[in-house]
């Protein structure tokens, strides 16, 4: 099962320390990786992309974009949506059955909408406060646990997690967690992944 989920951030890294942490990550043991990239235009995510997915498939790590199945398509691999973004349905007849499609979820009538037109996977959160580029409204762990009940797919509780804090979800029963300074932020990546990884198959 997938547990560990990196949602990249490369703001304050050269590209070299950004691959460099992301295949740390990778080794370390991270299950699926998302690049996202809030600041760049597509041609910038398009080059950066291809070099993240030869890592993701050198580890036999699915990779999905953030935002833009386009550029999804573009790479051959999988995106994940939020409310704004292109329907579900849409990237689904865009990018074909077997691309791998997360969406973000706050509710559980938002899930089911995601799961009815193809989602693959959740996204729910903001568990705690977050100091990333995306605006977070925070999601109750009680929540979390109505909306695993009530879909048949997968479901990562995103937003804030890391080491110290996971122990929330313990009872849960989501099927893995999404972090990104947790990881990426780290002073040994490789380490911290590996640390995260292992507290997250006690709990789950």
């Amino acid at each position: 099962m997938k547990k560990l989920y990196l949602v990249t951030n490369s703001d304050k890294y050269t590209e070299e320390e950004f691959l460099r942490r992301i295949e740390e990550a990778l080794r370390g043991g991270v299950d699926i990786l998302q690049l996202r990239e809030k600041e760049k235009t597509d041609g910038e995510i398009l080059d950066l992309g291809k070099k993240v997915k030869a890592l993701c498939d050198k580890y036999k790590v699915p990779m999905l974009i953030d935002d833009k199945p386009h550029l999804a398509w573009a790479l051959a691999c999988g995106v994940h949506v939020g409310y704004d973004d292109m329907p579900v349905g849409l990237c689904r007849k865009l990018l074909g059955p077997d691309a791998l499609i997360g969406a973000t979820a706050k509710s559980v009538e938002k899930a089911k909408e995601a799961e009815e037109a193809g989602a693959d996977y959740l996204g729910v959160g903001a568990i705690f406060e977050t100091k990333t580029h995306v605006k977070t409204r925070r999601t109750s762990v009680e929540t979390l646990k109505e909306i695993k009940e009530k879909v048949a797919i997968d479901v990562y509780a995103i937003g804030g997690l890391n080491f110290d804090n996971v122990d929330v979800l313990e009872g849960s029963a989501v099927d893995g967690i999404c972090v990104v300074r947790a990881i990426m932020d780290a002073e040994n990546v490789y380490e911290e992944t590996k640390k995260l990884k292992g507290k997250i198959e006690e709990i789950l």
